[in-house]
């Protein structure tokens, strides 16, 4: 069973032992990074694992590989053998593990290490891609019990599946696989699956705590979110695809679900370069079904062997479901939208009221097509005017691009006004997607972002004395169905108090 590694990157023991404290009842080991430690600290080394009271690794990086130890290699050798020396036949009171890298070359530290029981982890860092990996992870090894480490920084999503190739490959070594940054956080996640012994993970609450590596998750999340400790070969995996996901819900609501349900699955997130690199993930790691969201809800449509009238009337897919070879697609975003509107308004259709969609992705064509089946009048603006005027043609309603020009056409339909848009997500929060739209106070406004919780657009509405709502009730109502979709059953909805609380709404 893989096991969570908090990476302690504290500038003094005593810190680092404080937050292992905060950490404890999430992981099961720790990673004295010493490279981090101020000077003076570095020589109370020796007494940590005792004082930590859990399997500690010893490792001291260079700049090279991604640390902050510059002193010179001499330096460095020493402060390992501080260490490793006078060992104690306890085991619990040495470190349990060493990193060396694989261009370490000191074989008294070896024999040292190696008689009182300290594992090796043998590793190396790339942070250009993966390179020839197999062979490497292959002719690392000293001697047979020592644990082989790969870290390397995907420059896209076929480096991740290189991986996940790599590590089927050398299913006969104990090892250690890690993609680094946003792209191999599902590595992170599936560490059981890829045969890795751990995952290192970083204290993410703690503003003095730098992550030891980008990409690295908080073990608390690691453990109750994702349910790290319970997966195996026989989870079913979910996900959600899109890209950059930095700030995606989906899957806690999904694994809250999974959990208080019992369903062995999980879901992760998979920010994707690519969407033909992602179907080839999603084949190499069986994956059972997906998500879609910004921006690919249309351009997945012609990988889809089969999809519903919706997708086909609407143009966009937010919902995969893999049935071995075929792909199958439905939109759960129409009645999503529209149960989330018609609840806060209080109505039972749209019509007599004029909208206006901001967008013509995805998202805003499956609102504008809602507010036709439900009888509204509907003004749809873009960016690009050409893409407006193209959606809006389909159901014979106004188009124009978001400049001033527009604001007269937008004065006549502004009864309810919808915004589809990415524009007001991390990290630009504070962009709006038309400032030059003054509210006058009457509007219904909503904003399908839901994270963050009000953006600057909706903040303007309020101010204004708009009634405004944001995106999180659509994005559970939409996850309903396609909870229904992949697993034929009726989803929780006393969870959704629940769900909203933990995600702030």
């Amino acid at each position: 069973m893989a096991k969570i590694c908090l990476c302690l990157t504290g500038k003094t023991i005593a810190r680092d032992l404080e937050v292992l404290d905060k950490y404890r009842p999430y992981i099961d080991m720790a990673e004295l990074r010493v490279d981090y430690l101020d000077p003076d600290e570095r020589f109370s080394i020796r007494t940590f694992p005792e004082l930590a009271g859990l399997p500690v690794i010893l490792t001291v990086r260079r700049r090279i590989d991604g640390g902050l130890f510059d002193n010179g290699e001499g330096s460095r050798v020493s402060l390992l053998s501080k260490g490793l020396a006078f060992a104690e036949a306890d085991r619990r009171r040495n470190f349990a593990y060493v990193d060396f890298e694989e261009d370490l070359e000191v074989p008294g530290l070896e024999d040292a290490a190696r008689t009182f029981g300290t594992r090796i982890i043998r590793s190396f860092h790339n942070f250009s891609g993966v390179g020839d990996i197999v062979p490497r992870l292959r002719n690392m090894r000293r001697v047979g019990n020592e644990i082989v480490k790969a870290a390397v920084m995907p420059q896209n999503l076929g480096d991740v599946i290189t991986v996940y190739r790599a590590a089927k490959e050398t299913s006969d070594l104990e090892k250690i696989l890690v993609c680094m940054g946003d792209l191999g956080e599902n590595t992170r996640i599936l560490a059981e699956l890829l045969g890795s012994h751990l995952s290192y993970t970083a204290a993410a609450g703690e503003k003095d705590f730098p992550a030891a590596s980008p990409g690295q998750l908080d073990p608390r999340n690691l453990s109750e979110v994702y349910r790290f400790r319970s997966l195996s070969a026989k989870t079913k995996l979910f996900g959600v695809v899109g890209y950059p996901l930095k700030t995606t819900l989906s899957p806690l609501i999904f694994n809250t679900v999974f959990n208080h349900e019992k369903i062995d699955a999980i879901y992760l997130p998979f920010p994707t370069d690519d969407l033909e690199n992602f179907l080839d993930l999603a084949r190499e790691i069986n994956l059972a079904g997906a998500s879609v969201t910004v921006p690919y809800k249309e351009a997945i449509i012609p990988f889809l062997g089969s999809a519903s009238d919706t997708v086909d009337e609407v143009g966009a897919c937010n919902t995969l479901r893999f049935d071995g070879e075929n792909r199958s697609g439905i939109n759960t975003d129409v009645v999503g939208f529209s149960e989330s509107l018609l609840t806060f308004m209080e109505r039972k259709n749209f019509r007599g009221l004029r909208f206006t969609v901001i967008g013509a992705g995805g998202a805003a064509k499956a609102a504008v097509r809602e507010i036709f089946r439900l009888k509204g009048k509907c003004l749809v603006l873009n960016r690009n005017s050409g893409r407006a005027r193209d959606l809006a043609h389909h159901y014979n309603y106004k188009w124009g691009g978001l400049e001033s020009q527009s604001l007269d056409l937008m004065d006549r339909y502004s009864d309810v006004i919808i915004q589809t848009t990415p524009v007001g997500t991390f990290p630009h929060t504070e962009d709006d997607p038309f400032a030059l739209y003054p509210f006058k106070g009457s509007e219904t406004v909503m904003d399908l972002i839901y994270n963050p919780h009000r953006t600057a657009f909706l903040r303007r509405a309020l101010t204004a004395g708009c009634k405004i709502l944001n995106g999180f009730d659509m994005l559970v109502r939409q996850a309903k169905y396609q909870y229904q979709y992949f697993f034929g059953r009726d989803f929780p909805e006393q969870l959704i108090p629940r769900l909203k609380l933990c995600a702030g709404q």
